[in-house]
């Protein structure tokens, strides 16, 4: 394994930085809102996943071969916990009753078997696919309460970005030969989490969980 470009190490500990600073201020403003703190959890894996990712990258030929496979592995199952989160934060800040606590089912199902799966498997896509999942079905929950909410409307927003920066990323698109497709999608995931802070912030439960 080579050693990545220093701007994608770079890239990768800024938006660690963004996204860990982002996802303190959530804690601290959750007022005990549920959908606030999940939200506060997925950026916190977020940040937790870049910085070990940007480590991955720069500094893996220098580990054991073991350490290598234990950072992606810890890579990998933290983009999971962090797509649970925003599921799960989704569902009570959109949803109540049964369809909130199947909502969290499924969100805790699909954490499961995603995090057993990476285990014996190191493949990226499988991470794409995960995390795409969560994306679209936050995307569903929101799509009818954008017309009354706004923070909704900034979750959307959110996931547009952060599909247009999964694009970028996967078309090879380079600004310089020493900022890469890899760097580009960082930056545009930083734009991303910021529209997700705007919206998650906003979030309050809806109703009761037995209701």
């Amino acid at each position: 394994m080579t050693i990545a470009e220093p701007s994608t190490v770079l890239t990768d500990y800024a938006l660690a930085g963004v996204t860990g600073w982002l996802a303190w201020s959530l804690y601290r403003a959750r007022e005990s809102q549920r959908a606030r703190s999940f939200w506060a959890l997925a950026f916190a894996a977020l940040a937790l996943a870049a910085a070990l990712g940007g480590t991955w990258h720069g500094f893996a030929p220098a580990f054991a071969a073991i350490a290598v496979l234990l950072v992606w592995k810890a890579t990998v199952v933290s983009v999971g916990i962090a797509s649970f989160g925003m599921l799960a934060g989704s569902a009570f800040a959109t949803t109540a009753g049964s369809v909130r606590k199947s909502l969290l089912a499924i969100a805790a199902v699909k954490l499961a078997i995603y995090s057993g799966w990476m285990v014996g498997h190191s493949e990226y896509i499988y991470v794409i696919a995960d995390t795409g999942t969560a994306l679209a079905l936050v995307a569903a929950l929101h799509l009818w309460s954008a017309a009354r909410e706004c923070a909704s409307r900034w979750i959307l927003a959110g996931v547009v970005v952060s599909v247009l920066a999964a694009g970028v990323q996967a078309s090879g698109l380079a600004l310089h030969r020493h900022f890469n497709h890899n760097d580009l999608y960082h930056v545009i995931q930083v734009a991303a989490m910021i529209l997700f802070y705007a919206g998650a912030k906003g979030l309050r439960d809806r109703g009761r969980l037995g209701v």
